[in-house]
């Protein structure tokens, strides 16, 4: 084999290597969703649930673009300091909220059914939660944020047509609002949330 087809060769195994460690949305979100539900239906306590989600979390989910967009425009007059007592503040207000809500489920089963490619940056993944006897059916539409395909993270779930993002960005707006957009105000909120 002569020096170019050596050259080429190499060049295509490294190619199709990384091509290959790009993961598609709707693949990732059924990854995800069926982590989630091997630990809710381990033998676990609630709290060794809630530990585990929070580290699927933390893996999944874009914790930090999710805290900024719910902020709304008000991030815009944060200096740096604030800023950074913020991504804290919601990142422990997220996780507790998400994992302790989650850990209410017994072995939910969630299967993908579609997905829609709405940019190269973002993909909406379609999902379906199985109804029970004690629960219906719920359509779940995750919006996948993909710019880096080999990372795909979790932006925000539409639960039957109700973004949880713009929701938290809603009730976040009537704390500020109520206080005459003081940013402290919603910092003792998240905190008082996350201490209960």
């Amino acid at each position: 084999m002569n020096k170019k087809k050596i050259i080429l060769v190499i060049f295509l195994y490294f190619f199709t290597l990384s091509s290959s460690s790009s993961i598609e949305a709707d693949v990732f979100v059924q990854s995800t969703v069926n982590r989630a539900s091997k630990i809710l239906s381990e033998n676990l306590s609630k709290n060794e649930k809630i530990d585990k989600l929070k580290n699927i979390a933390e893996e999944t989910v874009d914790i930090r673009g999710i805290g900024f967009y719910t902020l709304g425009s008000i991030r815009k007059n944060l200096d740096s300091d604030q800023k950074k007592k913020y991504s804290r503040l919601f990142r422990e207000y997220f996780l507790k909220s998400f994992s302790s809500r989650l850990s209410e489920y017994t072995n939910p089963e969630i299967d993908v059914l579609s997905k829609e490619v709405l940019s190269e940056n973002y993909t909406i993944v379609n999902s379906l939660l199985k109804g029970t006897s004690e629960r219906p059916e719920v359509k779940i539409d995750w919006r996948v944020y993909t710019k880096n395909p080999e990372n795909p993270l979790i932006r925000d779930l539409i639960i039957e047509g109700l973004s949880l993002a713009r929701t938290q960005k809603e009730e976040f707006a009537s704390i500020l609002n109520s206080n005459d957009n003081d940013i402290n105000a919603l910092f003792k909120k998240l905190k008082e949330f996350s201490k209960n």
